[in-house]
């Protein structure tokens, strides 16, 4: 397997079926998950985490649904989640087998309040299951991810040793989860730094990044990973997740897409390069969006950046004024590159003369 260069793209990891899903009351039967997993496919991610295989008959088979209808030679990665035990991989490898491209994503806690709280292990027995565990799905599957949970509050020293077993036994992307949603975008990227100094192998596997939103930074941190050279996204579509919910694939791509400019040369880019960072069809986020706000019932909020109702709404006199003689005044990117037809100039008490007329010639 390629290994892109820092020159390339940033890769969209769409966990919206998986850790999205894991939501408080928004569980998806297998042909929900199949509806939203075609328009992932159209709206150009390119990893579709499916499901976790192991945990139920139902998440197997739709994963496996998924894997062959979806996972087609010109479509997505598709991947499935298991833990670092063998009943977890061989389930995700079976569920797996339909897809052109399938991929398993593999995981053990490295972090000392979980290895002495949830797993009862010590260091040295985790360094040795990593290692196990990835060798194990390598013998399934080219494409193997793992990920040291709770990486943000690991110990560096050894989250570099585990990063460097996994890689060493045949791990394609190593995925760092801020999985309590503990960092902020300077430790954050000061984490993806010291892995691209510290892990010797590094050079052998993408880096990807995994956090949840609940202090607000998980976008904030996502940006400031890519600055120091992590080339995968793992997101989902409205943020929706674990608690606070996990990065948003929208608000992510959008911030790629607008601040491009900025973002270029840490990509090894010309700074005016208008090549598009992702391979995200941005006109259909906002389909997209509702389409998974319907099927799994979580209700988008107004303000919601990006996909919100009010995101390209004014109702401020000074406001639309200003967007009705020239939109750049107050929006810094059009309403259509996500998929909306125009911009909504909202009538109200703080609504001025032009906006008054221009309704009344509509």
């Amino acid at each position: 397997m390629s290994i892109p260069s820092e020159s390339e793209r940033v890769i969209i990891f769409d966990t919206t079926l998986r850790d999205g899903e894991q939501s408080p009351g928004a569980t998806l039967n297998a042909e929900e998950k199949l509806t939203i997993a075609r328009q992932l496919a159209r709206l150009g991610v390119d990893v579709i985490e499916a499901g976790f295989p192991y945990s139920s008959r139902g998440d197997f088979e739709a994963v496996q649904q998924i894997a062959d209808l979806v996972g087609t030679p010109s479509g997505p990665i598709i991947c499935g989640l298991a833990r670092a035990s063998e009943k977890d991989i061989k389930a995700a490898a079976e569920a797996l087998k339909p897809a052109a491209k399938p991929r398993i994503h593999t995981f053990i806690a490295t972090s000392d309040i979980h290895l002495e709280y949830k797993l009862k292990k010590t260091r040295k027995e985790v360094l040795q299951i990593a290692g196990e565990m990835v060798a194990y799905a390598k013998s399934f599957v080219d494409d193997v991810e793992f990920s040291p949970e709770d990486a943000g509050r690991s110990e560096p020293e050894f989250l570099y040793e585990v990063l460097e077993r996994a890689i060493a036994n045949g791990a394609t992307t190593v995925n760092i989860p801020d999985t309590v949603g503990y960092t902020t975008p300077a430790e954050f990227g000061a984490l993806i730094k010291g892995i691209k100094e510290n892990v010797p192998n590094i050079d052998r596997a993408i880096i990807s990044v995994h956090g949840h939103d609940d202090l607000g930074l998980a976008v904030a941190n996502f940006l400031e990973a890519v600055k120091n050279g992590a080339r995968q996204l793992e997101c989902t579509i409205n943020g929706i997740g674990e608690r606070a919910g996990n990065a948003s694939l929208e608000e992510l791509v959008m911030a790629l897409h607008v601040r491009r400019q900025y973002f270029n040369p840490f990509l090894g880019r010309p700074v005016d390069s208008a090549a598009s960072l992702t391979n995200i069809d941005t006109r259909q986020i906002y389909k997209t969006s509702r389409l998974v706000s319907s099927l799994t019932g979580m209700l988008v909020q107004p303000n919601k950046a990006i996909v919100g109702a009010n995101a390209f709404a004014h109702e401020s006199g000074i406001h639309q004024d200003g967007v009705l003689k020239n939109k750049l005044t107050y929006e810094i990117m059009d309403a259509q590159s996500i998929g909306l037809t125009d911009n909504l100039i909202t009538l109200g008490k703080l609504s001025g003369r032009n906006a008054f007329r221009t309704r009344l010639l509509e």
